[in-house]
């Protein structure tokens, strides 16, 4: 297996990364929240690109994986950071942007600053905005008040151990919203939603796929698919994602 290697941000994190050379667009992974570049999407979906000769990057945010800092002291505009920096100094040229869950949100920040990078994106149970309508909208006023309190509280999660929820990461989410306002996607996209998702519902993807505005844009709802997405049927969906929307582009 490649060693890993790392790339220190103006903010002073530390990211690790992979990547392998080849023709673009460059296929970049943006995993989920407490999720890491050694996931089965991030690993196949680089393998298949390895074996098209194509270029990827697959890296981890602060506080995830291989890469510095804590989870817990780490936000949604954090994590921005990193991406915009992993993509200024990894890559060139145009990306296919691949987010999956949370790195869905991070690919629709991306968008925003950066659009004329984008060739093409796929969103994967993608999770826009979900510390403002998932977690805030459901706390309790218990829950709501422990994070004026303690800072925090701890969530249990049907995918992996429990989720502390700091009161920055729901501060700081409130300032990248991207279901309220404008939400322009100049290039073609396709979201990906399985009906059985328990971390993130249809009504999400549909709200998204409403709300934003492009040229070519689909979502595709797979029956019985939960969150993961990562079984051979699905991994297969998401690589004709790709191709479809690098043959659109």
């Amino acid at each position: 297996m490649a060693a890993t290697d790392f790339l220190d941000t103006a903010q002073g994190r530390r990211l690790a990364y992979h990547k392998s050379e080849g023709v673009g667009p460059t296929i970049v992974f943006l995993g989920g929240l407490k999720s890491d570049m050694e996931g089965t999407k991030a690993v196949h979906l680089e393998a298949w690109a390895k074996a098209r000769g194509q270029a990827f990057l697959r890296f981890d945010y602060s506080g995830h994986g291989e890469s510095s800092e804590a989870f817990t002291d780490g936000c949604i505009g954090d994590w921005h950071e990193d991406t915009v920096a992993a993509m200024t100094a990894l890559t060139e040229g145009p990306l296919v942007v691949v987010g999956s869950s949370m790195g869905g949100w991070q690919a629709l920040l991306l968008a925003k600053v950066m659009p004329e990078r984008i060739a093409g994106m796929v969103g994967i149970a993608a999770a826009p905005d979900f510390t403002e309508d998932g977690y805030w909208a459901s706390f309790s006023d218990e829950q709501k008040a422990a994070l004026d309190s303690v800072g925090h509280v701890e969530l249990p999660s049907d995918y992996m151990e429990p989720y502390i929820i700091t009161k920055r990461m729901i501060e700081d989410g409130r300032q990248r919203l991207v279901l309220r306002d404008a939400l322009k996607l100049p290039f073609p996209v396709r979201f990906l939603q399985g009906n059985a998702d328990t971390a993130v519902s249809t009504e999400t993807a549909t709200r998204l796929l409403e709300h934003a505005t492009g040229p070519d844009m689909r979502l595709l709802l797979v029956k019985d698919a939960d969150h993961r997405f990562s079984d051979g049927p699905c991994l297969g969906l998401i690589e004709n994602a790709v191709l479809e929307v690098m043959e659109a582009g």
